[in-house]
């Protein structure tokens, strides 16, 4: 079949959805559909468009036999809710030229979109319908709920009812629903969604180049940690993390010298976590590590923290979950029983009330101090990411979902398959020099950095 994946992240983003989307893709292409991702140019931790894919509206590749169309978009450096909005509807507006060309002239039986980006996902399912092509929704998490939840976006923020009709007829139309919990799942049912439309797809662990290493890495000795117990975080610094309540804990802790906290990574709320850590001599602040170096930084933990807001829980899983299992050290994450996050951590780490500082400097020394419990804890954790979470496992039963869905009954071809027929040829070589100025260049004036 012929697939267009429509995601605003995709690789290079080390972290968050991107490295998922292009799992995704690959999966598709090594079973032998013909594959087309079109996507946002990389910006996700950092918020600012990578420096090497500056410049012109589209970016065009081939990689792992995947064919790859990148647009340009806004990237805000302090994403406010209007200007996330912005930044969603600039992507959802670079990326209908790209998806309505393929629609008409290679005529898709499916396009998959990724939520986040509803805007975008609104505009593939239209274009969808054009073309009578299957359309699924991914929901990686409900962004406008999380919105909401941070603080982001108001009840009275004046596009949010028009945001949420659309939301809600994505979900009544699509084909089929997928997300990555059981309980996300369960919330899609809630929202109207038929139960037979909706598929389970979790996010991985990468178990094949995460595997259990001794945790004296280099890394200890290049930041001064020795063999001092470490609590790591690692992944984007943004709202919905909570990671604030990290800072109390290590405040409360100043007094264990054998104790040191590390937070790596980028996002909007970083400039403020440092100038609070600043004063605290057991926290660290570095960069996000780089993904091809993930195992080493993992390694490096003797137990991972996990912070989320109460407000977002199961309207998104930390993709970060998995990764962390694998590496095979207890977590300890902020979740309420009864949410995916508090059922995946226990037996594996220790889930404390949200916003529970207390509670958080309680587990951590109580695992520290119990060497025989911390090592039995991490053991558990790599048991479980093989079992649950393991990549190949996870993409198999994905594209046998998706080769038997999208194969039964395929709609017939709606307006702009009718169009392909006049306009397919007249595109690909009446006007090549007008169509290609448009596929691979823009005016430096129109580029969106």
């Amino acid at each position: 079949m012929k697939v267009v994946l429509l995601s605003l992240n995709y690789a290079p983003e080390p972290i968050g959805i991107g490295p998922y989307s292009r799992g995704t893709a690959e999966a598709l292409a090594g079973a032998g559909h013909k594959v087309h991702v079109i996507c946002g140019k990389p910006y996700y931790p950092h918020w600012k468009v990578a420096e090497a894919y500056r410049g012109g509206l589209y970016r065009r590749a081939v990689e792992n036999a995947v064919e790859i169309t990148r647009c340009a978009h806004y990237a805000p450096s302090a994403p406010t809710g209007l200007k996330r909005l912005i930044h969603h509807a600039s992507f959802a507006l670079s990326a209908a030229w790209p998806l309505l060309r393929y629609a008409i002239t290679q005529r898709p039986d499916v396009i998959m979109a990724t939520a986040p980006s509803i805007i975008a996902a609104l505009m593939g399912r239209v274009i969808a319908f054009l073309c009578g092509a299957r359309f699924w929704l991914h929901v990686q998490d409900f962004e406008l709920e999380a919105a909401q939840a941070t603080g982001l976006l108001g009840q009275g923020f004046p596009a949010l009812r028009l945001l949420a009709a659309g939301e809600k007829s994505l979900f009544k139309s699509a084909h089929v629903v997928s997300s990555i919990s059981s309980n996300m799942c369960k919330r899609l049912a809630g929202k109207g969604v038929c139960k037979d439309r909706i598929v389970e797809f979790p996010n991985w662990a990468d178990d094949s180049r995460i595997v259990l290493n001794n945790r004296n890495t280099r890394l200890r000795a290049a930041w001064g940690v020795g063999d001092r117990y470490v609590a790591l975080y690692s992944g984007n610094i943004g709202r919905k993390q909570g990671i604030g309540i990290l800072l109390q804990a290590a405040k409360r802790l100043q007094h264990r010298r054998d104790l040191v906290f590390i937070i790596c990574g980028e996002g909007p709320e970083k400039q403020a976590l440092e100038r609070e850590a600043a004063l605290l001599p057991n926290c660290l602040i570095k960069p996000l590590h780089p993904r091809e170096h993930l195992d080493e930084l993992l390694a490096t933990a003797d137990v991972f923290l996990l912070p989320q807001l109460a407000e977002a829980a199961d309207l998104v899983l930390p993709s970060k979950l998995p990764n962390m299992l694998a590496a095979g050290r207890p977590i300890i994450a902020t979740a309420s029983e009864g949410t995916n996050l508090h059922d995946e951590v226990s037996g594996v780490g220790v889930a404390t009330a949200p916003g529970n500082v207390s509670a958080i400097v309680k587990a951590i020394t109580d695992l520290i101090d119990d060497p025989p419990r911390l090592e039995a804890l991490g053991s558990k954790a790599r048991e479980r990411a093989v079992l649950r979470w393991g990549k190949q496992a996870i993409l198999a039963a994905f594209v046998a979902q998706f080769t038997a869905r999208m194969t039964q009954a395929l709609p017939k071809r709606r307006l702009l398959g009718q169009m392909s027929r006049y306009l397919g040829l007249s595109l690909a070589m009446t006007i090549p020099g007008l169509t290609n100025a448009l596929w691979f260049t823009a005016p430096e004036a129109l580029a969106v950095l």
